[in-house]
């Protein structure tokens, strides 16, 4: 290297945060120690005569209504994989409508048949008709879910229905983080943090996602002012991010849990819809993964024009 290279390469600051690589390990070596204080802590405190008495009075699961099925239905398999199917590719999709400074096409809708409009059609970028594509097809699975969770009475697992699910939640936590977990069965019964995390992301997380989606979309209407101030989009736009994490951080959290509390069995239940530990389960989610994979790789520009191209005009 010359001298003139280097006098012109910048030496990072004192006391500047490190970046790339460096930033990554920094952060999962501070993680590490972080859960490790996390979980003795934890472990000291569930030593506390107060906290033992805590436990047993609130192990860490609330009864379930009389009527309430056991078991998951099948229907429950098919609809947790097109939910994590779709839920991949939008994030995969959001991001890149949030990140790409110059898009690889355009895609203006066909004004004709049903979807014809007084308003002219919006150019929109083809992430963003792929994003709002997914966005559609991901509600209209919620709406076939809540529909069915409601009629089988799937939601009394879901749904709070009783006051102690909180202490108990807090009682699951603290035997979670203690990696002491607490024992259960969920063919029968939720803990009731999973009880409350599931219920958010289904009654809350979900809605947020898609009514700062709508208000941030071309969908929204034109042309009223009191309506826009009434919901402005600087508003939809620091919710509808956030929310994107929310579920980033749960389907880690998720999987996780699925894989260190009994794979075979949890996979059995979410996947074949029966109790046990084979590997039927296994083999249904591995199937899953390979689509998901295949259509994360798949999510590109030479396959996205052509369907975009059956509802609208491509463009530069």
């Amino acid at each position: 290297m010359t001298a003139t290279a280097q006098r012109g390469r910048k030496k990072p600051a004192k006391g500047q945060r490190p970046t790339g690589w460096k930033a990554m390990l920094w952060w999962i070596g501070a993680a590490i120690v972080a859960l490790a204080v996390v979980v003795l802590l934890t472990r000291w405190v569930r030593g506390l005569e107060p906290v033992q008495e805590f436990l047993l009075t609130y192990p860490g699961q609330s009864e379930l209504p009389e009527g309430a099925p056991v078991g998951l239905p099948a229907w429950l398999g098919w609809q947790h994989f097109l939910n994590a199917f779709f839920l991949v590719l939008i994030i995969r999709s959001g991001w890149k409508v949030r990140n790409t400074a110059r898009p690889p096409g355009h895609w203006t809708r066909r004004n004709t048949g049903w979807f014809k409009t007084r308003n002219k059609p919006t150019k929109i970028s083809l992430d963003l008709w792929f994003h709002l594509s997914l966005d559609v097809l991901w509600l209209l699975n919620g709406l076939v879910f809540v529909v069915l969770l409601f009629v089988t009475g799937g939601w009394m697992r879901i749904v709070p229905t009783s006051w102690d699910v909180f202490p108990n939640a807090l009682s699951a936590a603290l035997q979670y983080a203690s990696l002491n977990w607490p024992i259960e069965n969920g063919w029968v019964n939720y803990n009731s943090l999973q009880l409350l995390a599931y219920f958010a992301i289904v009654f809350i997380a979900a809605p947020l996602a898609a009514i700062t989606g709508v208000r941030m979309s071309s969908a929204w209407p034109k042309g009223h002012p009191k309506l826009d101030q009434a919901y402005p989009i600087e508003l939809a736009r620091k919710i509808h991010f956030p929310v994107m994490f929310f579920f980033v951080g749960f389907v880690i959290v998720h999987v996780g849990l699925v894989f260190s509390t009994g794979m075979l069995a949890n996979l059995n239940h979410m996947y074949a819809a029966r109790e046990g530990a084979g590997w039927l389960g296994f083999w249904l989610f591995a199937a899953s993964l390979a689509v998901m994979v295949a259509a994360w790789f798949l999510a590109r520009p030479i396959f996205l024009r052509p369907l975009a191209g059956l509802t609208g005009k491509i463009s530069k």
